[in-house]
């Protein structure tokens, strides 16, 4: 019957009924049906030549009916295709089909029948197929044939996809015991595959991009699971990846470069280590290859795999190297700027290169300041928009570094880094002047202030009052011409008062030059209640406890009463413009100054005065104009208990307090 029908779906189903009906009576070993006359070997003609007629029945089916049904025609064609496929399932189910009858019968007679029958659809599935039924074990014996078979396939078959499955498999299979790999190597399948692909590629001129990139990503996994310390055959692979690619420019098609980050993912995945990656000599030339967007994207892959693997980046060489590859974050492309880029994501990328900045250490201090020379020149690139971002994390590895280099010089009786060392504190601090200036000139001078403080506290703890009072001055002169905004101004001249407070490398002079400074700003700030903060907070600056050279009493009193004076006006202002005195939080604030000063120890600071003060807030806040203010009852009232609770302590604390009338 089977040889009678002509009728290619009739043909086909009644061929499948026969393998379905006789695949449990095949004289397969150990089966009831082997006999003297029937072996293995006729079981596999048998089904081999089923086989062979079903496939040139489901091909013959392409050719009935007229052209414009094509299509149709296709649709059926795939939805049978299991029919054909059955057969290649009962062969690799026979027992007798050893390795051996593998590679010399059935392997060569089904490749055979795949090659001859020239149909795009049979060729792949049917390749398809003989990857998926067969063990692993035989297709790495039988490599040479397998793989000879590909580039003899149509021209239209998506072999990439055939030939990415059987990589992986093998890839699977190598993973999946250390046992075989000896295997991997005597058949030498690195080799034989990475030959394959470059013939398929010759054979299909036509092939798309993401088609010879996929083929290559899977040929690296492949070679990163089985030869993971030959880095020599994964810089192979990439090279002969650019090999192929170049001529073609920037690829922008969405599944090629989804692919290429794919193969430059690998062996960052494999090794989680980017030193291990920038040890191919073709990675960067593979990433050369993506667009801007995408190359975006692989710099922070990059950047992500060395934040989660904790790396730590030891030389300027390697810090050189790892800039090249990430350069799509750290500088705009040729006439790509970021202006179209979203400022959410754009924040993103930036705040990733800084975190990487603080991966970079040495414990040299002469590599450190190599390290910190190279990410200075690549961020100097940056623009005006990722300054802010990337020069702050750079500013506080170097004042590290300088710390470090203290650490050094006082642990050891002279100090190491004079003037002429290749590595001292004071040829650092230039480093960073020059720096600072450049974020000036790119419009954030609230970030260059608070820099230039940081330095000017780094060199008070290096014993450096030239280039403590250089940043201070640098930090006025920000100040005064680049600072306009008054809530600003308010940040900056706390700021400012704060570091001014802990220095104590300067002398006399230059102390008193910039305290004045700093008073005067605070008294020309344009609210009076920031004013009158500001004034109060300047009192510190004339008693820093451990220091007795710095505590003048009159001072700090000159500076309390200017305080309650501004407060007076803010009160007397509030009165005018809306009739009511405001708020008498100002008082209770200096009022707790006072009392700090007192406990000090501070002779100018009074009983009298105290105790006047409370009068006065007592006062203001029963008179008709004052304005109800829950937060300020509160303050008073927590002051207060203060008060009784120093009285209630005894001894001097007690005796001191005892006076003041609560």
């Amino acid at each position: 019957m089977c040889r009678g029908i002509q009728n290619p779906v009739r043909g086909l189903f009644l061929r499948s009924y026969l393998s379905q009906v006789s695949k449990d009576k095949l004289p397969d070993i150990g089966s009831e049906y082997e006999g003297d006359a029937d072996t293995v070997s006729d079981a596999v003609e048998f089904v081999l030549q089923n086989f062979t007629e079903m496939n040139k029945l489901w091909v013959r089916m392409q050719h009935q009916g007229p052209s414009r049904e094509k299509e149709k025609r296709e649709k059926e064609r795939n939805e049978l295709r299991d029919l054909v496929g059955k057969n290649l399932h009962v062969l690799s189910q026979i027992e007798g089909v050893d390795l051996e009858m593998y590679k010399d019968v059935v392997l060569p007679r089904v490749l055979e029948q795949v090659v001859n029958c020239k149909d795009e659809l049979a060729q792949f599935y049917l390749m398809d197929c003989i990857i998926q039924v067969f063990p692993d074990e035989y297709h790495l014996q039988t490599l040479d044939v397998l793989l000879g078979a590909y580039p003899q396939l149509q021209s239209s078959v998506d072999i990439k996809t055939v030939l990415s499955q059987l990589m992986e498999r093998l890839s699977n299979y190598a993973a999946s015991s250390a046992e075989v790999l000896p295997e991997f190597l005597q058949v030498e399948a690195f080799s034989k595959l990475s030959n394959a692909i470059g013939k398929v590629i010759e054979a299909q001129p036509d092939m798309p991009t993401a088609g010879v990139v996929t083929l290559y990503s899977s040929l690296l996994t492949f070679t990163l699971h089985v030869h993971p310390d030959r880095l020599d055959y994964a810089d192979q692979v990439l090279g002969a990846c650019v090999k192929n690619l170049s001529g073609k420019g920037k690829i922008e098609d969405k599944k090629a470069t989804k692919q290429i980050v794919a193969l430059l993912s690998a062996p960052l995945e494999k090794y989680n280590d980017i030193m291990t990656a920038l040890k191919l000599s073709n990675y960067p030339h593979v990433m050369e290859f993506l667009d801007v967007p995408t190359n975006k994207v692989m710099a922070t892959v990059i950047i992500q795999s060395i934040m989660k693997n904790g790396t730590r980046i030891s030389t300027s060489d390697k810090v050189e190297s790892l800039f090249e590859l990430i350069k799509g974050l750290i500088k705009d492309s040729d006439g790509t700027p970021d202006d179209e880029l979203d400022e959410d994501d754009f924040k993103e990328e930036q705040n990733s290169v800084a975190r990487l900045i603080q991966m970079f250490y040495n414990d040299d201090p002469e590599e450190m300041l190599k390290i910190i020379e190279t990410v200075r020149k690549h961020i100097l690139t940056g623009g005006p928009k990722r300054l802010p971002f990337t020069v702050p994390p750079l500013m506080f590895s170097s004042l590290k570094l300088v710390r470090q280099l203290q650490g050094q010089s006082q642990s050891q009786e002279e100090n190491p880094f004079g003037d002429d060392a290749s590595t001292s504190p004071k040829k650092i601090f230039q480093l960073l002047n020059q720096t600072i200036e450049t974020l000036s000139g790119v419009l954030a001078p609230e970030l260059a202030l608070q820099l230039c403080l940081q330095c000017a506290e780094a060199a008070n703890d290096c014993e450096l009052e030239p280039v403590a009072y250089e940043f201070f001055t640098q930090a006025y002169i920000l100040y005064e011409e680049e600072i306009s905004d008054s809530r600003a101004q308010v940040t900056a001249i706390h700021l400012i008062i704060g570091t001014l407070q802990r220095m104590h490398v300067f002398g006399v002079e230059n102390r008193d030059t910039l305290t004045h400074k700093a008073t005067g700003y605070s008294a020309k700030l344009l609210k009076k209640p920031d004013q009158c903060r500001a004034v109060y907070a300047c009192s510190h600056l004339f008693w820093v406890d451990d220091h007795d050279n710095m505590k003048d009493g009159e001072r700090v009193l000159l500076c309390l009463k200017r305080a309650l004076r501004i407060a007076n006006a803010a009160q007397q202002m509030a009165n005018a413009a809306r009739g009511s005195t405001g708020s008498v939080m100002l008082f209770i604030e200096i009022l707790n100054k006072y009392l700090y000063f007192f406990e000090k120890g501070n002779p100018q600071v009074t009983v009298a005065a105290i105790q006047g003060l409370i009068e006065l807030i007592m006062n203001e806040m029963q008179s008709d104009t004052a304005t109800p203010d829950p937060s300020a009852d509160a303050f008073l009232a927590t002051t207060m208990r203060y008060i009784q609770f120093q009285k209630q302590k005894g001894g001097t604390v007690g005796e001191k307090y005892e006076p003041i009338k609560v």
